[in-house]
């Protein structure tokens, strides 16, 4: 019996659908989910906690891929990966849908105290005539990054009576009208009018800490419906653009009324002092973890793989120097 071929060989590190599996394995590729060491693949497959850096890189000389399931690249050291000429693409819509339903969770969460009044019904308190929330109708609600998560959001949010602003300076203006939201020049400018603001937009040296005190104090309380709402940050984006301890100074001032996270900086967050506080709720980096969202990635990825084995250059590609 002749042995097959073996198109390529494929390491993936932090999981993959079975289904995206099997279809790479019919396409002759060689996948491996528990790999050693890089070396001797010619693609790797990762989610976010695999680091891909330039010393990750320079041990796996025969690389030509990497496959980044999702959307952020933060933990890809692109230039490292462009001077060895490999390419890297990422899955951008997969996990849209996702991501945008666990920002709307959040936001209600915040709102209606679902975490407080849940941790209260365990503790065996019935506070009932504590927990007056606000409706998210009436408010503004601002985007810092305005792609196609933050629209996703902002249609809904139009549906229950928001008010939308944003700060994308990447974005043509035209998209934003089309989506009937206000596009602010000046990042300050959103957080000085909007109660509610949700974080969408990349992790670069320009948006580090990019929420911190001065941004915080800005956020006005009183609603657009003149309610008395308080203020209220959510980010399901990249840790490192919020400042933590800026937050969660804020929080134990008065300054904002509650945030919520589903990314931090040092993950697993661990002993973080942020979860401690009442006005916090979290997640562990769950944005993309449901199982439509994991099945649209796998496959994307699949399809990514077996085209770029044939040949074809991915639409998806991050680092389009490496075309050149």
């Amino acid at each position: 019996m002749q042995t097959p071929v073996i198109v390529a060989r494929i390491a993936v590190t932090d999981g993959m659908a079975e289904e995206a599996v099997a279809k790479l394995i019919d396409a002759g590729h060689e996948v491996d989910l528990s790999p050693e060491n890089l070396n001797g693949f010619d693609a790797i497959v990762i989610r976010s906690a695999t680091k891909m850096t330039p010393d990750a890189i320079a041990a796996a000389p025969s690389l030509q891929l990497i496959g980044r399931a999702g959307v952020g690249v933060d933990n890809i050291d692109l230039d490292a990966a462009t001077n060895a000429g490999i390419m890297v693409c990422n899955t951008p819509g997969s996990s849209t849908q996702s991501v945008v339903e666990l920002t709307l969770g959040h936001l209600l969460a915040s709102t209606r105290h679902i975490p407080t009044a849940d941790r209260d019904l365990r503790a065996g308190k019935w506070t009932k005539k504590v927990l007056k929330g606000t409706e998210l109708s009436g408010k503004r609600l601002g985007f810092i990054g305005f792609g196609r998560i933050a629209q996703g959001v902002g249609r809904v949010a139009q549906a229950i009576g928001m008010e939308l602003h944003a700060y994308d300076p990447y974005l043509p203006k035209q998209i934003a009208t089309e989506q009937n939201c206000a596009l602010h020049a000046d990042v300050n400018d959103v957080f000085r009018l909007c109660t509610h603001i949700a974080i969408h937009c990349n992790l670069t040296d320009e948006t580090q800490h990019l929420v911190n005190t001065e941004t915080l104090g800005m956020m006005p309380t009183i609603g657009a419906d003149g309610t008395e709402c308080g203020n209220h940050l959510v980010s399901c984006a990249r840790g490192g653009i919020v400042s933590e301890a800026d937050v969660l100074v804020a929080l134990e001032n008065g300054t904002l009324t509650s945030c919520a996270l589903d990314v931090f900086e040092v993950e697993p967050a661990g002993d973080n002092p942020l979860l401690q506080h009442e006005n916090f709720h979290g997640t562990p980096h769950i944005g993309a973890a449901t199982q439509e969202a994991q099945s649209r990635i796998g496959f994307e990825m699949a399809d990514l793989l077996i085209g770029f084995f044939n040949d074809e250059i991915p639409q998806s590609v991050v680092n389009r120097a490496v075309l050149e």
